[in-house]
């Protein structure tokens, strides 16, 4: 038996650059981290005593016999892909799915670790990340960028630069009071909505032909923002600024990445104390990030009542396996 622990992304700034389509040109970078909920998945071999080959369990639960019977895609596609048979799956998530933490990714990244551990075999992180990118993009025809499967393989609170010849993940550098101090400003809030990403990335996708002016500068806010966050002696308040202009400038490149309740949610936090803010993913829906003054975090939950508030910490680790059990299997 195998079980992998992969955790969820918030992607601060440069979100969009990630698409193969703007970095191979302009290049691109975000400003990312991992926190403390994650994705778990769970391998082992069925026995042979049931009337099925596979049985997978995750929203939904499927039995089959043969690997193309199996209906969710990125499960189905990895199977054959990694010629994986007679299994037993299970996924679980501390966090909803479509809810903009890049969820499919963490669960995709955990689900080839688990496979390639059950057939005995080391992957690293860079691998893990780029068989992930794969697995959704090319075999499952997914539209997006490349951030979420890097981020949930390598973890860590990092910058990910992109160009024509793949990418890079750079740690932040950033004193642990410093870094104590960002997440203890920051706060997370479910606004009860998910779409599918790579349903609103179709329509963001076609819209930012029209708007590379506005990815060039979403690009460069990166640099801004890692120069705040790695000089100690600029306000970590004009993290939070930031946040918000780079919110604005994203809602222009589609009108699918936000709704009106989302911005009405979004303006109640503004006036009850928050300093900036950013809906997670690709828009649509799911959780809302803000900063927030310490005197000002309980008027703000107060204005988001009706939401769900999520404590997190940062995580450090990326994607690993919490229990090993190799068995024998012969095909």
């Amino acid at each position: 038996m195998i079980i992998t622990q992969t955790p969820f992304r918030m992607s601060f700034f440069g979100g969009g650059t990630d698409f193969n389509g703007f970095f191979n040109e302009h290049g691109g970078a975000v400003l990312s981290t991992t926190f403390d909920k994650y994705a778990y998945v769970t391998v082992r071999h069925l026995p042979p005593f049931f009337d099925y080959k596979t049985h997978l369990t995750y929203s939904k639960e499927e039995k089959v016999n043969v690997n193309s019977e199996i209906v969710h895609p990125a499960i189905r596609n990895a199977m054959e892909w990694l010629d994986m048979h007679e299994i037993r799956m299970t996924y679980e998530a501390d966090l909803p799915a479509r809810s903009g933490l890049g969820t499919s990714s963490s669960f995709a990244v955990g689900m080839l670790s688990a496979f390639y551990a059950l057939k005995g075999k080391y992957v690293d992180k860079r691998k893990l990340a780029n068989d992930a990118i794969y697995l959704e993009r090319e075999l499952c025809k997914e539209v997006g960028g490349i951030q979420d499967q890097i981020a949930a393989s390598f973890g860590g609170f990092n910058r990910i630069n992109f160009s024509c010849d793949g990418y890079n993940v750079n740690s932040v550098i950033i004193s642990p009071e410093r870094k104590k101090e960002l997440n203890d400003h920051l706060m997370l809030f479910f606004t009860g909505f998910s779409r599918f990403s790579s349903d609103i990335q179709k329509s963001t996708e076609k819209s930012m032909e029209d708007k590379t002016q506005q990815l060039i500068e979403m690009y460069h806010l990166v640099d801004d923002a890692e120069k705040i966050l790695t000089d100690k002696g600029i306000s970590l308040d004009e993290f939070g600024k930031l946040l918000d202009y780079t919110w604005k400038l994203k809602r222009d490149i589609s009108s699918g990445i936000s709704t009106s309740l989302i911005d009405e949610q979004y303006d109640k936090a503004m006036k009850a104390g928050a300093l900036g803010g950013k809906l997670l993913g690709a828009g649509g829906g799911g959780f809302l990030l803000f900063y927030v003054p310490k005197e000002k975090q309980d008027a703000v939950r107060k204005a988001l009542k009706g939401q769900i508030y999520v404590p997190f910490k940062f995580e450090n680790d990326g994607t690993k396996i919490i229990y090993y059990e190799p068995e024998e299997y012969t095909k």
